[in-house]
C-alpha cells in the first residue's frame, strides 16, 4: 500500500486493493439439490410388512420352544423378536420376546423337576 492511500476500516465491505498480494479467488456454483419427499406413511407401511414375515417366524419358535427345545428355540424366537420389533412389528416382536423368555424360564427351572 502506499502512503497516500485510506486505510479501510476493519470489517468494511471495500475490498483492499495492493499490488502486494497475488491470489487467486474462485465462485464455485454448484447444481441444485431436488428435494425428494417420502410419504411417511408409506415409509412405515413398508418397514411393518417388512418385520411382520419375521415376526410371524419368531412367534412360531417361541411357541415350538414351549414344546421342543426350549432353550435353543426360546432363544432364537427372542433374537428374531427384536429383529422385527425393529423392523416395524411392534406386537409380533413382543409377544414372541415373553413367549421365548417364559420357555426358556420353564425350560431351565421348572421342567427338569418333572
Amino acid at each position: 500500500m502506499k502512503k497516500d492511500d485510506p486505510v479501510p476500516e476493519i470489517g468494511a465491505s471495500v475490498p483492499i486493493h495492493s499490488h502486494g498480494y497475488r491470489e487467486e479467488t474462485a465462485a464455485e456454483i454448484a447444481a441444485p439439490v431436488p428435494l425428494v419427499r417420502r410419504d411417511v406413511r408409506t415409509g412405515d407401511r413398508e418397514r411393518a410388512e417388512g418385520g411382520t414375515g419375521i415376526g410371524t417366524l419368531a412367534i412360531a419358535l417361541s411357541i415350538l420352544s414351549l414344546f421342543v427345545m426350549p432353550i435353543l428355540f426360546g432363544a432364537a424366537g427372542i433374537v428374531l423378536g427384536f429383529v422385527a420389533r425393529r423392523r416395524g412389528a411392534e406386537g409380533l416382536g413382543a409377544w414372541a420376546i415373553g413367549i421365548g423368555a417364559i420357555s426358556i424360564i420353564l425350560g431351565m427351572f421348572i421342567l427338569p423337576f418333572f
